[in-house]
């Protein structure tokens, strides 16, 4: 009973990486960059449901929403002042870019709100039995709501007019811009997707643990990069199992006692291994690059 509550929160830890996972993945398969302020939209996203739901007593899912369009709406507002004119730049002078992004964001929520924690209580959602176990409620609804978003944004990507111009861009940019789609268009809804993506996470993290500081995404966000990159950067389903073996990893170290205080070492040793054996990650492709 114990391993499998165990692997149910490996399974709720693992599918809120893989939601911040799939911002990277979708973004870099996209726009062939690293959107490291990414992790600080989830700090917004965090700060938005504060406001709302604390300071002005809005309903958590209506405080939700708001967080979705608060956060998409900066995505789009990142991309469009410091991505966008630096479109054929060198990918060192965009990293850079993401990075002073990242801090930027830290920077002005420190400002704004201070350095102390602020709590986000939602619900208290307790616990339910099934049999002899005892499973967090907060568990049961992670899974069931990231399955379905998931679920959602592969059909969306899958069978919708988007989403196949999305795969069109990601495979090919020029050619996709001679068959007529608009290539800028398409990269801003993604950079919309992954944000509001960043909400959900923000939203389950608080959850779970109500604090929320300026740094509320950074080590989040690192290691949902990392998932990207263990499952594939660049491919949706890669993002997906990639957060999935991350949390499951991370839940089994935590409850040994001997191997706990390195659990984030043997995430980052993961990486090594599989890049050392499959370098373009799990269900990641290799490309040629044209010279």
């Amino acid at each position: 009973m114990k391993l499998l509550e165990t692997l149910l929160n490996g399974l709720s830890s693992g599918s809120t990486y893989a939601m911040i996972a799939l911002g990277y993945t979708m973004v870099y398969g996209i726009a062939k960059m690293l959107n490291f302020a990414h992790g600080d939209v989830i700090m917004v996203g965090g700060y938005t449901l504060y406001v709302s739901a604390v300071m002005m007593g809005i309903h958590p899912l209506l405080a939700l929403l708001l967080a979705i369009i608060c956060c998409a709406v900066l995505g789009v507002t990142i991309e469009k002042l410091a991505y966008k004119p630096l479109r054929g730049a060198s990918p060192l002078a965009v990293l850079i870019t993401a990075i002073g992004m990242s801090y930027l964001l830290q920077s002005v929520a420190q400002m704004i709100f201070g350095s102390a924690d602020r709590m986000v209580r939602l619900f208290d959602l307790g616990r339910i039995t099934v049999g002899s176990m005892q499973i967090s409620t907060y568990t049961i609804i992670t899974l069931a709501c990231s399955a379905v978003i998931m679920a959602g944004l592969s059909l969306f990507v899958k069978y919708t007019r988007i989403g196949r111009a999305m795969i069109a861009v990601s495979e090919d940019k020029d050619a996709a811009q001679l068959m007529g789609i608009n290539v800028n268009f398409i990269i801003t809804i993604t950079f919309a997707i992954g944000s509001a993506l960043a909400a959900f996470a923000g939203f389950f993290m608080v959850l779970k643990s109500p604090p929320v500081n300026s740094t509320l995404g950074a080590m989040p966000g690192i290691k949902a990069f990392t998932a990207a990159v263990i499952g594939g950067i660049g491919s949706i389903p890669g993002a997906m199992l990639g957060g999935i073996l991350m949390g499951i990893v991370e839940s089994f170290a935590q409850t040994n006692p001997v191997i706990a205080p390195f659990t984030v070492a043997i995430e980052f040793s993961i990486l090594i291994v599989i890049l050392l054996v499959r370098p373009s990650g799990i269900l990641g492709k290799k490309r040629r690059e044209k010279v």
